[in-house]
C-alpha cells in the first residue's frame, strides 16, 4: 500500500469506472438545483436524486463522479475535534437499472485491493442482517473469510427514508492496527475508532410505502459513496483529514501568517481546525455561486467566514488573512476544479469584502460582549442583547453562544428567535443518513407527456394540439368555463419562464372557445405549462386543436429588456472590471433588473459611463445572433455563463457584435437598435459583495423621462416658481435658510439646557459625582442633555428619565466622564440596571447609553436608585 495524494486518488477512482463503462460527470454545483427540499448538496446522490426516481434519464446508465459536499449540523463541533468538517468530497459510481450487487461489490473490491494495493487482511465487510445475496457474493466470489463479514441491523446497514426507493446497504470498513487499540471484536474494534468505515455500497433494490411493506423493484439501482478525505487518511497513513496532504498544506498557510505550531496548544490547534476546513468550504461555496446573506445558504457562507475570521483573531492575527489562505485552497483544487481558477478573483475579493466588512464591527461587539457579560446577574444573556450582538455588530447567534460556552455561559435563544427574523433562522440542513434529504421531493402531474416542441425562436403564433389539461395538481380529460388551469401542447410558441426571463403571456383559439394564457413555464424535463383561463366558449378537452397566440408588445418589450442586460453586464465589467459577474437576473416587459458582484456604491460618474457603453451599442445598431454551438466552442468565443450554472454539451450562445458575448436560452431583439434607448433608474445594495441595477429601454424610457418631468413641473408649482429652470437655485437656498434655523435651534437648546442643568441636584459620591433627574420633558433632546450637564465637570455620572405618557414608556441614558469610566463605571451597566427597576433594558458605549422603560410608574424609583447602582460600581 503505497503513500497517495489525495487529487491523485481521486484521478484514480473516476479512471478506474470510466474503464468498467461509467460515464465521468464533473461535481454539480453544490447549489441544488430544482430541489428545494436542501439547502446545499450534502451528498454524492444528492444532485442525481431524479435520475434515480427515474424523472430525468441519466446521460448513461452508469455514471462516476467525485462530488463536493457541505454538511453543517455539527459545525460547532468542527474544530475541537479532528473528526469533524463541513467540507468533504465524495466518490460514487452509480447505476440505474443496469449492474447490481456482484459488480458494485467486485469492483469495489478490485479498486481497493488490486489498485490501491490495500491488504485484504485489514478490510471488514458489514452486511444487512438478512441480505444473504451479498453474503454469498462476498464470500464466495470475492472469497472474504465468513468470520470477517458481520450482519448488522437495519440502523446500520439499511438505506432508508420515508417512501420510495430503498434497501440494504454493505459497508467496507478499514482496520488501522493497534496504534488505535485492542482488536476485542468488531463492535469494540469500531468503538474505539480501530476499524474505520470507508466505503458505503448501497442496493436500491425495494420500493417502499412508508408503513413497513416493501415491493421488489424491478430496475434495482446501485448508490455507492465514499469519503475522498477518509480514503486519503487510509492511504498516507494519517489519523484524520487535517493531516491529509492537500489540507495540511492549507493549515501550513495559516501557522505561517499566525506565526504558531500545531501539536503544540490545544485550543490554538482548535482555532487551526475551524479556520482550516471554514476556508476549504467558503472558498468552494463562493466558487459555486454563494453569496454571503442573512438567509439561506448565504448565511451558512456568512458564519463560516466569521467563525473562521473570529479564531484568526484567537491566534493573534491581526487584519484580513482569509483572501490569502483561500490562494492555497484554489492552488491546492485547481485540477479538479478548474472553475476556481476561473473565478479566482472574485472569490478573493468576496471573501475579503466580508472580512473587511466584519472587521469594521467585530472589536465593537467583543467588546459590547464582554461589557453585557461583566453586568450579568446569573448566567444568561438576554435575547435583547444576543440579538444587539446579530443586529448591529454582524455576530451570528452561534457566534455568540460559541463565545459564551467559552466562559461557561448560555443565551436566552428563546427570546432571540421571537426578535429576530425567519430570514434569520440558521441554516442548518439537518442530516440523517448519507443523503437522506436529497429524497424528499414532489411528483408532478406531467409524468409519461413527450416534451414540448419550443418555436417561439422564430414564430409567435403556432398550430398545436392539447395534450393534458392539469386542475389542482391533478390530470383532467375537460375542463369548463369556471376557473383556472394548465394546459399542455405538443408545440408551442410561448416562452416559458426561465434564465431571469419571465414566461410569455398570449391567446388560445380552438373550435368554439379562447383562452387566454396569463403566464408560462416548464417541468424539469421540458414540459412546457401554459397556464390559463376561458375567456370565451364553454370547455375544452384534451385533443382540441389550438392557435397559440403569443402577445407580440409584451414579447418584444421583453425581448428587448433581456438584450439590455446582455449589454449592462458586457459595460459593467467594461468600467468596473472583470470581477463584475452575473448574480442574478429578472427581465419583465417594464424593467430589466439585473444582480452583480461589486464591492461598493457605484458612483454617478461610473453610471453615466455604463448608460453610455450601453447606449453607443444601441446607436451602433448591432446584429444580435443566436447561435448553437458546442460548448468548448462557446468557451473559446469568450462567451459569459451564468454564475453556477451547469450547461450541456451544446449551448445556445447569443452575440451583439464583439461587444457581448453570452450563453443564454432566452429571448432577444433582433438588433441592438431596437432597445430605443437604454436608462439606469436605480442602483442599490442587495446583499454583502451583490449591487442591483434597474434599467428601462424602449417606450419605457420614454415613460421613465415623462415621469420625471411632471416631478420637477409639481416640485416648481409647490415652491411657486413659474419656470423649472429656477428649480436648483431655490432649493439651494432654502437648504441654506433651514440650516441656519437648525443652528439657532441648537444654540436655544443649548441655553435651555444649561439652565435646567444648574437645576439638578448633585449627590456626592467621594471622587464622583452624580447628576440624577426623573423630571425630563418627552420633547427635550434627553441625549444632549445628559452629555452637556456631563462635560461640565470631569467626574460626573448622569442619569436622566423622560417619560412618554401618550406611549406609556419611559426613556433612560446615562452619561460618564473619562474619570468615571477610570473608576469602573461604565454608562451601559448603569443605565441597564437602573431600566431593569422599570421593566427595561438596553446599554451602549461606556461614555453614553440609552435604555427604554415598559413600567413608567416605577420611573421616579429608578431614578432614586441610580446612586446605589454607581456605587455599585465603583472600583
Amino acid at each position: 500500500m503505497e503513500w497517495t495524494g489525495l487529487n491523485e486518488l481521486r484521478e484514480k477512482y473516476l479512471s478506474f469506472f470510466e474503464s468498467k463503462g461509467h460515464l465521468r460527470l464533473e461535481s454539480f454545483s453544490l447549489i441544488p438545483k430544482d430541489d428545494k427540499s436542501l439547502l446545499l448538496i450534502n451528498s454524492g446522490m444528492a444532485p442525481m436524486k431524479k435520475y434515480f426516481t427515474g424523472e430525468i434519464t441519466p446521460p448513461r446508465n452508469r455514471v462516476t463522479t467525485c462530488q463536493k459536499c457541505i454538511r453543517t449540523p455539527d459545525i460547532e463541533s468542527v474544530g475541537k475535534t479532528a473528526r469533524h468538517g463541513t467540507y468533504f468530497e465524495m466518490l460514487g459510481n452509480f447505476s440505474f437499472g443496469d449492474y447490481f450487487k456482484k459488480e458494485a461489490i467486485a469492483w469495489a473490491w478490485e479498486f481497493l485491493t488490486d489498485v490501491l494495493g490495500i491488504p485484504a487482511d485489514r478490510l471488514w465487510i458489514t452486511i444487512y442482517e438478512s441480505d444473504d445475496e451479498a453474503e454469498q457474493i462476498w464470500e464466495n466470489s470475492i472469497g472474504i473469510p465468513h468470520d470477517r463479514i458481520v450482519r448488522l441491523g437495519k440502523k446500520d446497514n439499511f438505506w432508508e427514508h420515508g417512501s420510495g426507493p430503498c434497501g440494504p446497504c454493505s459497508e467496507i470498513h478499514f482496520d488501522r492496527g493497534e496504534s488505535y487499540g485492542p482488536f476485542e471484536n468488531f463492535e469494540q474494534a469500531s468503538d474505539c475508532d480501530r476499524v474505520i468505515e470507508i466505503w458505503n455500497l448501497v442496493f436500491s433494490q425495494f420500493d417502499s410505502d412508508g408503513e413497513g411493506h416493501y415491493a421488489e423493484m424491478k430496475n434495482k439501482n446501485i448508490d455507492t459513496g465514499m469519503g475522498l478525505e477518509r480514503l486519503a487518511c487510509v492511504m498516507q497513513n494519517v489519523d484524520n483529514i487535517f493531516e491529509v496532504d492537500t489540507v495540511q498544506n492549507i493549515m501550513k498557510h495559516i501557522i505561517d501568517i499566525a506565526g504558531v505550531e500545531y501539536h503544540k496548544d490545544a485550543q490554538k490547534d482548535v482555532s487551526l481546525r475551524v479556520i482550516t476546513d471554514h476556508i476549504r468550504s467558503t472558498t468552494m461555496m463562493i466558487g459555486d455561486g454563494v453569496m454571503p446573506s442573512n438567509e439561506g445558504r448565504g448565511y451558512v457562507l456568512r458564519r463560516l467566514l466569521r467563525r473562521a475570521a473570529r479564531h484568526g483573531r484567537l491566534l493573534g492575527i491581526d487584519g484580513t488573512f482569509l483572501y490569502k489562505v483561500a490562494e492555497t485552497v484554489i492552488n491546492e483544487n485547481k485540477s479538479a476544479y478548474p472553475n476556481l481558477v476561473e473565478k479566482h478573483d472574485f472569490i478573493i475579493n468576496v471573501i475579503k469584502a466580508e472580512e473587511e466588512s466584519f472587521a469594521k464591527t467585530i472589536d465593537t461587539g467583543l467588546a459590547i460582549f464582554n461589557q453585557m457579560i461583566e453586568g450579568l446577574d446569573g448566567t444568561e444573556i438576554s435575547g435583547e442583547d444576543a440579538f444587539k450582538l446579530s443586529d448591529t455588530y454582524g455576530f451570528p447567534i452561534d457566534l455568540t453562544k460559541e463565545l459564551l460556552e467559552e466562559k461557561g455561559l448560555t443565551v436566552d435563544e428563546a427570546r432571540f428567535r421571537e426578535l429576530v427574523t425567519e430570514q434569520k433562522t440558521r441554516a442548518r440542513a439537518a442530516h440523517k443518513g448519507a443523503g437522506a434529504e436529497a429524497w424528499e421531493g414532489s411528483g408532478v402531474a406531467t409524468n409519461g407527456l413527450e416534451k414540448t416542441v419550443f418555436v417561439g425562436y422564430t414564430d409567435l403564433e403556432a398550430d398545436a394540439e392539447i395534450k393534458a389539461i392539469i386542475r389542482d395538481g391533478e390530470r383532467v380529460d375537460f375542463v369548463g368555463n369556471d376557473g383556472e388551469f394548465t394546459l399542455v401542447l405538443d408545440t408551442t410558441p410561448f416562452y416559458a419562464e426561465s434564465g431571469g426571463q419571465v414566461g410569455d403571456v398570449g391567446i388560445l383559439t380552438g373550435d368554439g372557445f379562447e383562452c387566454e394564457i396569463s403566464g408560462t413555464t416548464k417541468t424539469h424535463d421540458g414540459i412546457y405549462l401554459h397556464h390559463a383561463m376561458i375567456t370565451s366558449g364553454e370547455s375544452l378537452k384534451v385533443g382540441d386543436k389550438v392557435r397559440a397566440k403569443v402577445d407580440e408588445a409584451t414579447r418584444r418589450a421583453t425581448m428587448r429588456n433581456h438584450t439590455a442586460a446582455h449589454l449592462l453586464q458586457a459595460a459593467l465589467r467594461k468600467v468596473l472590471g472583470s470581477h463584475v459577474e452575473q448574480a442574478g437576473s429578472f427581465v419583465n416587459p417594464d424593467e430589466c433588473r439585473f444582480d452583480f458582484t461589486h464591492f461598493s456604491a457605484m458612483t454617478s460618474e461610473e453610471i453615466e459611463k455604463v448608460e453610455n457603453e450601453v447606449n453607443a451599442v444601441i446607436m451602433q445598431a448591432v446584429p444580435v445572433v443566436t447561435k448553437e454551438m458546442p460548448i468548448d466552442e462557446a468557451k473559446k468565443l469568450g462567451a459569459m455563463a451564468l454564475f453556477g450554472e451547469k450547461y450541456g454539451d451544446i449551448v445556445r450562445v447569443v452575440k451583439a457584435g464583439d461587444f457581448s458575448t453570452e450563453l443564454c436560452g432566452g429571448t432577444h431583439a433582433e438588433n441592438t437598435g431596437n432597445l430605443g434607448l437604454f436608462r439606469i433608474i436605480s442602483e442599490s445594495s442587495v446583499a454583502s459583495g451583490v449591487r442591483r441595477i434597474t434599467a428601462v429601454t424602449g417606450f419605457n424610457t420614454v415613460k421613465y423621462f415623462n415621469s420625471l418631468n411632471e416631478t420637477l413641473y409639481s416640485a416648481a408649482s409647490a415652491l411657486k416658481l413659474s419656470n423649472v429652470n429656477d428649480l436648483i437655485a431655490k432649493a439651494t437656498a432654502l437648504t441654506a435658510e433651514l440650516k441656519e434655523k437648525d443652528r439657532e435651534i441648537a444654540r436655544l437648546n443649548s441655553e435651555i439646557n444649561a439652565q435646567k442643568a444648574k437645576s439638578f441636584d448633585i449627590v456626592d459620591l467621594g471622587e464622583l459625582e452624580l447628576v440624577a433627574s426623573a423630571g425630563i420633558d418627552a420633547s427635550v433632546d434627553i441625549a444632549s442633555l445628559a452629555e452637556t450637564t456631563r462635560d461640565e465637570k470631569d467626574n460626573r455620572v448622569v442619569v436622566l428619565a423622560s417619560v412618554n405618557s401618550e406611549k406609556g414608556t419611559a426613556t433612560f441614558v446615562c452619561a460618564c466622564s473619562k474619570k468615571a469610566i477610570d473608576k469602573g463605571v461604565l454608562a451601559g451597566n448603569v443605565v441597564r440596571e437602573v431600566a431593569k427597576i422599570a421593566d427595561g433594558n438596553g446599554g451602549g458605549k461606556p461614555d453614553f447609553a440609552r435604555a427604554g422603560g415598559k413600567d413608567i410608574t416605577k420611573v421616579d424609583t429608578a431614578i432614586e436608585k441610580a446612586a446605589d447602582i454607581v456605587k455599585g460600581f465603583i472600583k
